[in-house]
């Protein structure tokens, strides 16, 4: 959905006075709602002027571009973390003093308190600290630690918004760049990599931003604590302190090796997510290939390596925690240990003293100082690559101007250009021609010939090496491979201009949408979905070229628009459309539409980005010589030259509509808001977000993380583990206090210094403690790596079932789900699986049993401590659970407000020549800012309810640590000055971890709301088993008879029908056509044969109910080439024949079978040629005859052609279909189409409309009834057309019924040979 605006739901933190903020009472009302029901987008307040993503994308993009300006005048390379230094230093350094006084509070408190235990230690002496003066500093260390509370919450809240806004920032910069990358640039990128950018990476600057301070404050704190210990102590504290040296020594390492996977994780789950987003992309085509079981052994041999270096990382950074844990303890055990064998003598309350600072010390040195390096190391790999990306080539800004006389014209001349240079053949060579207003320059040629280059070198995305091409004009483009974005059918056409009702129905009439948008529920506002799924291909094509003709330009370029339609609705597209609509316009229209020819203005005939001839129609030869012939002749006459820059070559990144997959977005497009005229209307749909679970995360989603990531047994042994681990930790405490005290009176008369004391008897105390404290350590690290071992597994196992319940999944899923969404769950929700979470609960567990140790230690020494205790954690937990409930679902919207992020930045990549074109990049990234700020809405009441929580916590630890604190000196005579030092320090101990316990448990639960959704994922709706235990005999189908009987079919379940009453068969071996209006259901049949979705009635292949069988065993029997070709990032090879079932001899047959042989052998690597993503370095007939070879190379009994052909030239699909009659003579063929030449000489043709079978005959006969619906597409073609098809369709039934046969080999080549092409030149079309 589109943000609404501030001025409609203003964010009442602006007008909140002074104490409102700091107590936060503004949230208040929005924790009553979310008590009471469930929070909804429209719930959340609008993002503050200062957080906009415009705003701090545009400030931090002026400083990169200084960067970048400044490395190009030195001639370094620009450096990404110096801009964003310049940008962010002022603030973060201000907020870096208040990390400083926070940790300055926390270590003056142990003097304090030391002052309080010299009160009871020396109640008698005449230097007694007088009760008084006990009560004041327990007064100030009460402020101590408001004080530090306070500051702690400020710092953390504050200095979050500096992470957030220094992520949306570089998200802008992220999708801005993307906008203006170029051809070249995005053959070194894939959509994949730049999701993983936005979620993944740019993700470490909320975390480093957090501990980053920590590297001085850190190393400042621990210099400060050394002076205070000489103090207290003298010279033993340095044997202490250098156990702190040497362990941060070992953990920067421990962290820089950590981190120093992360690059490498970082390149692998680049790897996961892209081959992820290409399986849910072409899933029709892997579904109907039966794929499924062989994507998933990929993906989890992928995610196992993935898995292999996480794992390998967490363990590293778990011996740290481990060490964090146990720290404090080892360096008192080696002050004390120094300090008996300088034989010192110290008091109980300097004990106190130096364990407390040494806990100051803890947090800082051994948490915080090796996190923020870790983070810094992690950062910087981020940014690293962050910045490779930015550094990419971008277009050069060529966009065509108007010029001052108001002269449109389109001048190339002499123009050569190169898709990839280092190949050294040129794209395109020396082309010249000229295009005016009212002229219509028809481009045609051989399918991989350059006619989309022509039209890129024309919008600019295809740069010039000699030549000039001069474009004045506002250029509006028809992409070859339609471009739809989510939302209605009539925002897609207006593309953000103002709706005019004449001109729009006036479109609408031209692009033959009237009957289209009579069918839709809602007519032309009929939400059109992700990747246009509920539309036909035809019907995608033409709201394609309904955008353009809405727009009213200047230049209009056509990329083979009329291929996707039937042969009715494409005569009317270029009579209505091409020749009136646009008839004062300059129109250059690439086709393979040869029967339009004669209206042309020009004619331009290319062949290896060369131009054979270029002329007026009138100029070309004699009657009888078609322009395959000219082709040919050209093509001969090179044979005698030696090899020049006509060979074809792979182009580097062809047409962004064709190469990046589309991950539509599931909320609109488009602002509404063009350029040139900001009077518009905004008549977008506005889909829902994805649905979401409400209040806490359930304690069955644990139960799945850790059932999923061990055995009960061993669940069992970690929570012993952890139980051991406690209370040998606590044990120590315990001991610590006894060895302050014990003896003391037998001291004070050999010394008559009172409880001076001097560590007596120290074999024994200090075994003791070194036994508790190696156990302790023991125990820590065991179960550290426990621990993260069993959530990491867990994570992956989650993800493996996650994979496997989408994959079995309905296409109804894919269609109803952006890949955003999906993609979402894979990337940022995997990644809190995978790295935070194991941590974060890690951390959490070790705190929240601390903290129990520590009120159960209390209790046991003072047991009157349990009356606060009882009520103050009653109310934390009733709190806490009033807290969750509006926390968790503004979780979850932050998890659902993310995922348009990611759809609308890959459904731009998708359509990026097309926005392009259309000038549209601001209005997209003003879309792009729109949706950061819905996200940032969301992170932001992350902040702040956890802040109003922790406003609330400091209450209850205040009110606690002032009852202890003053109670225990009202008690103070009855209690011996270890009692009363333990219990006070671990009061303060306590009030120091327990803000941090609460924020890593809502982080627990924040991570968790993650793996709640990656769960939902693994309990979704299933179509039918793939294997049923009944199999059809392993030669089904050996005859390949089809049956239908009374079958009705929808896509979707509330849908309309699609195919109505269908009720026929066909014979074994027939070779049948099926053609029909564009939208009449003739891919539904397809998708009925191969149970997409579970059709009703009867279908029946060789007498065997396609329903009674498992799904694998359905379409692993039949070979299907869809209508979308997909290819996959990878070689040529691993393109054909993915899982290697085939050898090296049938892959090449294969391809010459469908006539690209040839071209895959004067390739550099022949079949070992790397595909780039969506395979975008061939063109779109190229990849349709790639995914024909693929189609042949399974050699079932059945084979289903869904207008596979549609971009390729007529003789090259001429070829391919005489090959496919010879090679599949005794297999039964289907073929859908729009070119009727194609199946002219089939021996029957199912002709639809509107869902029903119209008629089912042979052709001869059809034609010979003037009311058919055939007979009336032939006449579309016109006379001499359909003349020739005529008598082609004639002599197929004559030959049949002569010989009583079936077409063999025979009859193929007469057929052919004897006949003139369809789609001859002037003697057809004269």
């Amino acid at each position: 959905m589109l943000p609404v605006s501030p001025e409609v739901k203003p964010n009442p933190l602006q007008n909140a006075n002074f104490c409102s903020r700091l107590f936060v009472w503004w949230l208040n009302p929005l924790f009553k709602m979310g008590y009471k029901r469930k929070l909804e987008p429209d719930d959340m307040y609008s993002v503050l002027p200062e957080d906009r993503s415009q705003h701090l994308g545009e400030e931090l993009q002026g400083y990169w571009n200084q960067e970048v300006k400044r490395a190009q005048k030195d001639a370094q390379e620009p450096s990404l973390m110096k801009a964003i230094i310049k940008c962010y230093w002022k603030s973060y350094l201000i907020w870096g003093m208040f990390a400083f006084l926070e940790e300055g509070t926390r270590v003056v408190q142990p003097i304090f308190l030391g002052k309080m235990i010299s009160y009871v230690e020396n109640s008698d002496s005449t230097n007694s600290v007088t009760l008084q003066e006990a009560y004041a500093y327990a007064t100030v260390l009460s402020t101590c630690m408001l004080v530090w509370a306070v500051l702690h919450h400020l710092y953390f809240y504050h200095i979050q918004r500096v992470g957030m806004r220094l992520r949306v920032a570089v998200c802008h910069m992220i999708y801005c760049k993307a906008l203006c990358l170029s051809s070249s640039a995005m053959g070194k990128t894939t959509t994949g990599q730049i999701v993983n950018l936005l979620s993944n990476d740019v993700s470490r600057f909320d975390q480093v931003t957090v501990f980053l301070h920590y590297l001085w404050v850190g190393p400042l704190q621990a210099i400060i604590v050394t002076a205070l210990l000489w103090m207290e102590i003298g010279m033993s504290c340095l044997a202490g302190m250098a156990i702190l040296v040497v362990i941060l020594l070992l953990q920067s390492c421990i962290w820089k090796l950590s981190s120093s996977l992360w690059s490498k994780t970082a390149a692998l789950t680049d790897n996961r997510i892209q081959t992820i987003s290409e399986i849910i992309t072409g899933i029709r085509t892997i579904k109907m290939y039966a794929w499924e079981k062989s994507f998933i052994d990929l993906i989890t041999s992928l995610r196992r390596k993935e898995i292999f270096k996480i794992l390998r990382s967490s363990f590293f950074r778990g011996v740290n925690l481990a060490l964090f844990f146990a720290v404090s303890k080892i360096m008192i055990f080696v002050t004390f240990m120094a300090n008996d064998i300088l034989d010192n003598l110290i008091t109980a309350s300097q004990v106190f003293v130096v364990v407390m600072l040494f806990e100051a010390l803890r947090f800082t040195s051994t948490l915080y100082f090796p996190m923020a390096v870790e983070k810094v190391s992690e950062a910087v790999v981020s940014i690293q690559r962050i910045k490779n990306f930015l550094l990419l080539d971008e277009i050069s800004q060529c966009y065509p101007q108007l010029p001052s006389d108001g002269e449109m014209i389109v001048d190339v001349q002499d123009f050569t250009a190169f898709w990839e240079k280092e190949s050294g053949t040129p794209t395109l060579q020396g082309l010249s021609f000229t295009v005016r207003p009212g002229e219509l320059l028809a481009v045609i040629g051989p399918v991989g010939t350059g006619k989309s280059s022509l039209l890129s070198a024309v919008l600019g995305e295809l740069p010039p090496s000699q030549g000039k091409v001069s474009v004045h004009g506002r250029i509006a483009y028809v992409s070859q491979q339609p471009w739809v974005f989510s939302g209605t059918v009539r925002s897609n056409i207006l593309f953000g201009k103002k709706y005019e009702k004449e001109l729009y129905e006036e479109v609408i009439r031209a692009c033959a949408l009237e009957e289209d948008l009579q069918s839709f529920e809602d007519r032309d506002l009929t939400e059109i979905g992700d990747r246009g799924t509920t539309l036909s291909g035809g019907q995608k094509a033409r709201i394609n070229l309904a955008r353009a003709v809405y727009q009213d330009a200047d230049i209009y370029l056509l990329d083979d628009p009329l291929s996707a339609v039937d042969a009715e609705v494409s005569r009317h597209l270029f009579e209505q459309c091409i020749c009136q609509t646009l008839s004062k316009k300059i129109t250059i229209l690439v086709t393979h539409q040869l029967q339009y020819l004669e209206d042309a203005t020009q004619i331009l005939i290319l062949k290896d980005g060369r131009m054979v001839q270029k002329g007026i129609y009138a100029e070309f030869p004699k009657p009888g010589i078609d322009f395959e012939d000219i082709l040919l002749k050209t093509e001969n006459e090179k044979a005698e030259l030696p090899p020049g820059p006509g060979t074809p070559t792979l182009r580097k990144w062809s047409s962004s509509e064709s190469s990046v997959q589309s991950l539509q977005s599931s909320s609109p497009s488009l602002k509404d808001a063009a350029p040139e005229d900001k009077d518009t209307e905004n008549i977008q749909a506005i889909p829902s977000l994805e649905s979401c679970s409400i209040g806490m995360v359930g304690f069955k989603i644990y139960k799945n993380c850790f059932r999923a990531g061990a055995h009960w047994f061993i669940i069992v042994f970690l929570i012993l583990i952890n139980v051991a681990a406690q209370v040998t930790y606590i044990l120590q405490d315990w001991w610590l206090a006894d060895w302050a005290n014990e003896r003391s009176t037998i001291y004070a008369m050999v010394f008559g210094q009172g409880n001076m004391i001097v560590m007596p008897d120290p074999d024994w105390y200090l075994r003791t403690y070194s036994g508790l404290m190696v156990a302790t350590g023991l125990f820590s690290i065991t179960r550290s790596l426990l621990l993260i071992y069993v959530l990491v597994n867990s994570s992956q196992t989650l993800h493996n079932e996650m994979l496997e319940s989408i994959l079995k999944a309905p296409v109804l899923f894919f269609d109803r789900n952006p890949i955003g969404r999906i993609l979402n769950r894979f990337s940022k929700d995997t990644g809190h699986m995978d790295d935070s979470l194991p941590l974060t609960f890690l951390d959490f567990i070790q705190m929240f049993l601390f903290m129990t140790g520590v009120a159960g230690v209390m209790v046991g020494v003072i047991p009157w401590i349990a009356i606060p205790v009882i009520p103050l954690s009653i109310i934390f937990f009733l709190l806490r659970i009033y807290f969750l409930w509006t926390y968790g679902d503004i979780k979850r919207l932050e998890c659902t407000t993310r995922s348009p992020v990611f759809s609308h930045l890959a459904s731009s990549l998708q359509g990026l020549w097309s926005i392009r074109a259309y000038k549209a990049e601001q209005r997209f990234q003003e879309v792009f800012d729109a949706h950061q700020d819905l996200h940032s809405e969301a992170w932001f009441l992350l902040l702040t309810t956890f802040q109003w929580f922790a406003v609330r916590l400091d209450v209850i630890c205040a009110v606690f640590f002032i009852i202890i604190c003053f109670g225990s000196l009202m008690l103070a005579k009855t209690l011996n000055p270890g009692q009363f030092g333990i219990v006070l320090s671990l009061a303060l101990t306590f009030t120091w971890i327990f803000q941090w316990c609460v924020r890593q448990s809502a982080e627990v639960e924040k991570m968790m709301v993650s793996a709640e959704r990656v769960v939902e994922y693994m309990e979704l709706e299933k179509e039918a088993p793939w294997e049923y235990e009944y199999r059809p005999p392993l030669d089904w189908p050996h005859e390949g008879e089809l049956a239908f009987e009374d079958v009705n079919f929808r896509h979707t379940l509330d849908g309309p029908l699609v195919l109505k009453d269908l009720t026929e068969c066909t014979d074994s071996k027939e070779k049948t056509g099926i053609v029909g209006r564009t939208g009449a259901g003739k891919s539904s049949l397809v998708a009925a044969l191969f149970r997409l979705s579970e059709p009703r009635g009867g279908i029946w292949i060789d007498n065997i109910s396609i329903t009674s069988i498992g799904l694998h065993h359905l379409r692993k029997k039949m070979s299907v080439v869809p209508q979308e070709a997909v290819l996959f990032t990878g070689t040529m090879r691993k393109n054909l024949d993915p899982f290697d079932e085939h050898t090296n001899e049938e892959l090449w047959n294969a391809l010459e079978e469908v006539q690209l042989k040839e071209i895959i052998e004067s390739l550099p690597g022949k079949m070992d040629t790397e595909l780039v993503e969506s395979g975008s370095n061939l063109s779109v007939g190229q990849r349709q005859l790639l995914c024909l070879a693929r189609g042949i190379l399974r050699k079932n009994q059945i084979l289903i052609i869904d207008n596979a052909t549609s971009h390729v030239d007529p003789r090259t699909d001429e070829l391919i279909q005489k090959n496919i009659r010879e090679k599949f003579s005794q297999c039964t063929v289907l073929t859908i189409t729009h070119r009727l030449s194609t199946i002219i000489d089939s021996e029957w043709m199912m002709v639809w409309d509107s869902g029903r079978l119209d008629d089912y005959d042979e052709p001869y006969c059809m034609l010979q009834e003037r009311d058919s619906l055939f007979y009336k597409m032939v006449q579309q073609l016109g006379e001499a057309e359909a003349t020739a098809l005529t008598e082609r369709a004639k002599q197929v039934s004559l030959l049949c019924t002569s010989k009583d046969i079936t077409h063999d080999d025979h009859v193929i080549m007469n057929t052919y040979s004897g006949q003139p092409s369809a789609l001859t030149i002037f003697e057809s079309t004269m």
